[in-house]
C-alpha cells in the first residue's frame, strides 16, 4: 500500500495527515501513539496538499465542510458505525455520548461510544471533538480538552 504523511503546524498544534494517493487515511495529533510511515510515496502528495489547505480553510473560518475523500482501513465494525455517525453532526452542533449511542443503535453503549471517539483515525474532519457529556461539560477528547474546547469555539 502507497502512503506518505505530511506535519502541519495549527493554531491547535502539530497535526499529522496520513494518505494513499487517492484518500485521506489518518490525521492525528503530535501526542497521539501513530505509526510513522517510513516509505514516503509521491503519488500521495495531492491528497496531503488538499487536507492541508482545506484544514487551514477551517481553522481560518472558512471551511465547514470538508471534501477531501476518506478511507478508513481500522477498527471494529462498531467503532467504524460510530465513526460514521459523528459525520452526521453539523458544523457548530454538538451531541451527547448518549445521543450518539441511541443514534448507532444501542442506548446503553455510552462508555463504548466513548471508546470509539478516541479511537477516531481521522481528528477534526471525522469530527468526534462536538460529541459532549449529557451535562453538557465537554467530556474527554484523545487531543485533549483544551484543544476540544479551542474546536468547539472556532464553530460557534
Amino acid at each position: 500500500m502507497h502512503q506518505a504523511q505530511m506535519k502541519i503546524n495549527t493554531k491547535i498544534g502539530d497535526l499529522f495527515i496520513i494518505a494513499s494517493p487517492n484518500t485521506l487515511q489518518g490525521l492525528y495529533f503530535q501526542e497521539q501513539n501513530i505509526l510513522y510511515l517510513q516509505d514516503q510515496n509521491d503519488s500521495c502528495a495531492e491528497i496531503l496538499k488538499l487536507t492541508a489547505q482545506e484544514l487551514a480553510e477551517y481553522f481560518a473560518g472558512s471551511r465547514r465542510d470538508f471534501t477531501i475523500p476518506l478511507e478508513i482501513t481500522g477498527g471494529t465494525p462498531f467503532q467504524r458505525k460510530v465513526w460514521q455517525q459523528l459525520t452526521k453532526i453539523k458544523y457548530g452542533e454538538t451531541c451527547s455520548y448518549k445521543d450518539l449511542a441511541t443514534a448507532v443503535g444501542n442506548e446503553k453503549a455510552i462508555r463504548a461510544v466513548g471508546t470509539a471517539n478516541g479511537k477516531n483515525p481521522i481528528s477534526i474532519i471525522i469530527p468526534c471533538h462536538r460529541v459532549i457529556a449529557a451535562d453538557k461539560t465537554l467530556g474527554g477528547y484523545a487531543g485533549g480538552l483544551n484543544r476540544k474546547s479551542v474546536l468547539l469555539g472556532l464553530e460557534q
